[in-house]
């Protein structure tokens, strides 16, 4: 995998912080990771993000995240989030040309309907810090788009069988015509495992690292102490 970068904070990881966080579009220290970039599979593919238990056996790449398998574009960079507090990883960003991009599940009702009340809260909340927001339909409902600062947000949702995935890209407003496909490009080919244990609702599925990346952020730990 190479140099993933690691970065460090103490706020607390809420839906708040998260949108706060994200309009930042903090510096990446990360490796280029590629991936084969195979045209006539992109055609002939369903169309996703996907649960486990329908997840196509399609060869493509995919960086397995636990709860995510994710795909990491041709040229991107993967910078990983710690929690200061208690060492857990507390997001995987994938930062494309177009701006970084942060796909995360969480925990939902059998009935589904979720992201329509994420959407709306996250709407107000955005909104009451300042930000312009629109709201229009995409490919799987509701996306909500921000003017934060100089930094352009689009957000994405998709309801799964007792699963939510949620997709943010954060980048310059030059790019905000572009951002929205890349983020598409990465929730589509997503694949999600919810796994068979309870969890409240919004509970963020666990994210845990590939052994490579874990072993190279903890050896980095070591030296920076």
């Amino acid at each position: 995998m190479g140099i993933f970068g690691r970065k460090r904070r103490d706020r607390r990881h809420d839906e708040r912080a998260e949108a706060a966080e994200v309009a930042e579009a903090p510096e990446v220290t990360a490796a280029v990771v590629t991936g084969p970039d195979d045209p006539a599979a992109d055609a002939s593919a369903a169309e996703g993000p996907f649960d486990i238990a329908d997840a196509p056996d399609d060869g493509r790449p995919r960086m397995d995240l636990g709860s995510v398998r994710i795909p990491v574009p041709d040229g991107s960079q993967v910078q990983v989030e710690m929690d200061q507090q208690n060492g857990n990883v507390r997001a995987v960003h994938v930062v494309t040309a177009h701006g970084q991009a942060t796909v995360s599940a969480y925990a939902a009702p059998r009935s589904g309907g979720l992201w329509k009340d994420v959407s709306t809260e996250l709407a107000e909340q955005l909104r009451s810090d300042g930000a312009k927001v629109t709201s229009g339909r995409g490919e799987w409902g509701i996306e909500l788009s921000a003017i934060v600062g100089e930094v352009a947000l689009r957000f994405v949702g998709v309801d799964g069988p007792r699963w939510m995935l949620r997709g943010v890209i954060a980048g310059p407003q030059s790019q905000a015509a572009h951002a929205p496909v890349a983020l598409r490009d990465i929730v589509r080919d997503t694949i999600v495992v919810r796994g068979d244990s309870p969890m409240p609702v919004r509970t963020p599925l666990p994210i845990k690292l590939p052994e490579a990346v874990a072993s190279h952020i903890a050896q980095q730990q070591g030296q920076g102490s």
